[in-house]
């Protein structure tokens, strides 16, 4: 790909996340214009889709990225479950959008007071009890810390392979805060999608798609943007 190319690739998906920036500004102040949603623009894509961006996000009743983008039919290929969680099935559509319908774009949408982090949280808690139960001694309790992980990875409970972990990774930084545990998550999601998907590695590798993380904030409808 020619630095031409590269810096294009750049330009769109730069313009392409300042317009739906642009939208979320326009839901939180009560001002949505709900664009491209008539007859025309329904007709216009039977044949064919060109979203602009794909969203991994969660499952959430009150978060979905069409609305709170304040976007129309075909302009988001969006992705969602509880906790915006990384499975075959998420990969396979994400890389779907990127190989054969070229979004320039991928959105990691997670949210305030997010039940499916709340529930991995509860049940990092149980674990850990578990974990110590009837240990007195300090040096055993230590070495079932070590194999918390192994605990985690190995969980009947996909939230809690996941999201689990993402909380575990939270603490030992020493965050205590929902908040801050959501903020893990989207940046564990983010690695996990590198990780697993040769599409979206090279994708990236060749500036052909930018990634960004963010989080909805129920209160008050804005988008809080996450570097990492």
């Amino acid at each position: 790909m020619s630095d031409g190319d590269d810096a294009r690739h750049t330009s769109t998906a730069n313009a392409t996340w300042s317009r739906m920036l642009a939208g979320n500004r326009r839901f939180a102040e009560g001002k949505a214009e709900h664009p491209w949603q008539d007859a025309e623009t329904r007709e216009s894509l039977i044949d064919r889709q060109t979203p602009d961006a794909a969203v991994l996000a969660c499952s959430d009743s009150r978060v979905p990225p069409e609305i709170i983008f304040d976007a129309g039919l075909g302009d988001l290929f969006t992705v969602r479950n509880a906790g915006h969680m990384v499975d075959d099935a998420a990969i396979a559509s994400l890389e779907y959008a990127v190989a054969k319908l070229h979004v320039s774009l991928l959105v990691v949408l997670g949210h305030e007071r997010c039940g499916a982090v709340a529930m991995a949280s509860d049940g990092l808690d149980a674990l850990l009890a578990r974990a110590t139960a009837e240990i007195e001694d300090s040096l055993a309790a230590a070495e079932a810390m070590d194999t918390l992980d192994e605990r985690i990875a190995e969980h009947d409970s996909i939230i809690m392979r996941q999201i689990g972990f993402s909380v575990w990774q939270a603490r030992e930084a020493e965050l205590e805060d929902a908040a801050d545990y959501e903020r893990v998550h989207i940046a564990r999601t983010i690695e996990e999608l590198v990780t697993r998907s040769e599409v979206i590695q090279s994708a990236l590798a060749e500036e052909r798609l930018m990634i960004v993380g963010a989080r909805y904030q129920l209160e008050s409808g804005k988008v809080e943007v996450l570097s990492f």
